[in-house]
């Protein structure tokens, strides 16, 4: 079941929550703001990440419309992540809390965005 699919109580709020939930995701999401990534450099910028984790939390950004696998026919066969246009459209949200946390919780950003 995708994070959209998760209670959201009639908010929207929760629901955009929802589909960020999940120890990696905001970080798959931010490294895929700079670009299409292949699986094994996303596994590379997530230290910790186990393989089965990361398959299952791209597949659930995938089926909630936020990230795009696009698979070239090589050999063998070329696989690469991107962000959809509505993925892209949560990199100024996800912005937005990284200035508050900064702001009000005195968090500094380790993934190079300012605040």
């Amino acid at each position: 079941m995708g994070a959209a699919m998760k209670d959201h109580f009639g908010c929207p709020v929760q629901a955009t929550s929802n589909v960020l939930s999940g120890k990696w995701k905001v970080l798959i999401v931010w490294h895929l703001s700079f670009g299409s990534r292949r699986f094994a450099a996303l596994r590379d910028l997530l230290p910790g990440v186990s393989e089965k984790v990361l398959t299952s939390q791209l597949r659930q950004l995938e089926r909630d419309g936020v990230v795009r696998r696009e698979v070239t026919a090589s050999v063998p066969p070329r696989v690469d992540y991107m962000l959809t246009g509505s993925g892209n459209d949560l990199i100024p949200i996800m912005k937005a809390m990284c200035e508050w946390a900064a702001k009000y919780l005195g968090v500094k950003s380790s993934m190079g965005v300012s605040a």
